[in-house]
């Protein structure tokens, strides 16, 4: 039954190995499970429900991938767009966090509905690839700035905005020992190297008494508090629009470059360069997300760690059933995520702000129309607090520089369109 269903043997993998990938890929982003409840607590959600929720729509997520799309793609709430939605939306432009969530269901509507027409690739060529690496590696900047605060590297200061934090203090000394020491297994190539750090220094906090033991297994705790409770009708603010455009679009470039960095690395790629049943990956990914929503967490994508799964040989959509019932069995581990501590957690945010830092190698630093208006997105992310701010500020740029350097063919209709209705909300903000 598994052979035909998932065409085993037609991808040159068995069973075994569809499981041993499985298994590698959900050990590579089972931090998510213990950071995400983290982040969104930040924004008033009860941490037990958040948890519930970050398994249930990661499963669900994953299974209509491997079900439907026949891909060995994991899914989970996206990193990055989980730091958005709690310091960004809610703290920082004082939304509650029901109508934050209301935004990313909306998001998640849009992106389905997109996906179920041509106008999904429409968009995905018609923005520039300097501006899709910038609007990563902004990402990844802003992420950063987060877990610095949040381990006490950096702090507030009234004179220079940011300073240098307590760096004595033994939360952010164990901080510094953390990401240390997954750079070290990472570079060691050790399976699941970001959990295994989180976890190491957990018991190293609770044994020297800097943070207090909890427990290990329990039943999963309620969903109540977070169950349907998202705000659909506060999301249609006229000024949340660009809220939800912001979820939307890093959504779709992140789900879009996970899916082709993933099918090229299993040969999934097609002879003529096409990445067979390409809008069912999207519709599992935008159906994940309205999920995620419903259940009570932040925007469901396609995970790149999957390309560890694939690196172990994973093939069809089987490693991703495997992910989906790890992620299921997983409910019963709860207590972790309130005995994990900030100073644990917050290294795991660095470490995946340097993976995604790397897209500033990617872009044209020969063209300055191009380069230019790529920096502006991806440094404004993290000095305004905001995904959304960089993506609109750094369209404007690079449709002012296209247009002022008489390159204005270079700027593709849809960027222009953008780039008016991004000018028209901040003179109306």
């Amino acid at each position: 039954m598994l052979e035909r269903f998932f065409g085993l043997r037609a991808n040159g993998t068995t069973l075994r190995i569809e499981v041993i990938a499985g298994v590698t890929t959900f050990l590579t982003m089972a931090y998510i499970m213990l950071v995400n409840p983290l982040i969104l607590a930040d924004a008033g959600m009860d941490i037990g429900a958040v948890f519930v929720a970050t398994c249930i729509a990661s499963a669900i997520g994953t299974l209509i991938m491997g079900l439907y799309a026949n891909y060995p793609l994991a899914l989970a709430p996206g990193m990055g767009l989980n730091a958005y939605f709690t310091y960004g939306v809610v703290k920082g432009m004082h939304y509650s966090w029901e109508v934050a969530l209301g935004a990313v269901f909306l998001s998640g509507i849009l992106f389905l509905a997109l996906s179920l027409t041509r106008v999904r690739e429409w968009i995905v060529d018609a923005i520039p690839r300097s501006q899709k690496m910038a609007i990563s590696a902004g990402i990844g900047l802003f992420l950063a700035i987060i877990a610095l605060k949040n381990a006490g590297i950096v702090a507030a200061s009234s004179e220079t905005f940011v300073t240098l934090g307590d760096v004595k203090a033994a939360p952010a000394l164990l901080a510094a020992l953390c990401f240390l020491a997954m750079i070290a297994l990472d570079s060691r190539r050790v399976t699941g190297s970001i959990i295994i750090a989180i976890l190491g220094t957990t018991v190293l906090g609770i044994l020297l008494g800097v943070s207090q033991p909890g427990g290990i297994v329990a039943m999963p705790p309620s969903l109540a508090p977070t169950f349907l409770a998202l705000d659909i009708k506060g999301a249609l603010n006229i000024g949340l629009l660009t809220i939800v455009f912001a979820f939307f679009f890093v959504d779709l470039f992140d789900n879009t470059g996970t899916l082709v960095g993933v099918a090229h690395r299993a040969g999934l790629v097609g002879a003529d360069g096409k990445i067979p049943r390409l809008s069912r990956v999207f519709i599992a990914d935008s159906t994940a997300t309205l999920a995620g929503s419903l259940l009570g967490t932040s925007t469901v994508t396609s995970y790149i760690e999957s390309a560890a799964g694939v690196r172990a040989g994973g093939r069809t959509g089987l490693v991703s059933v495997v992910v989906a019932a790890l992620f299921l069995l997983s409910l019963f581990f709860s207590p972790l995520a309130k005995t994990v501590p900030g100073y644990a957690t917050s290294p795991a945010l660095l470490f995946v702000a340097c993976l995604m830092a790397r897209g500033l190698t990617e872009i044209d630093w020969e063209d300055v129309t191009d380069y230019a208006p790529a920096v502006v997105t991806a440094i404004t992310m993290p000095l305004t607090f905001s995904i959304a701010n960089g993506i609109a500020l750094g369209f404007v740029t690079y449709a002012g520089a296209k247009i002022l350097s008489g390159r204005f063919g270079e700027a593709k209709p849809a960027v222009l369109v953008l780039a008016a209705l991004f000018l028209l909300r901040f003179w109306f903000l």
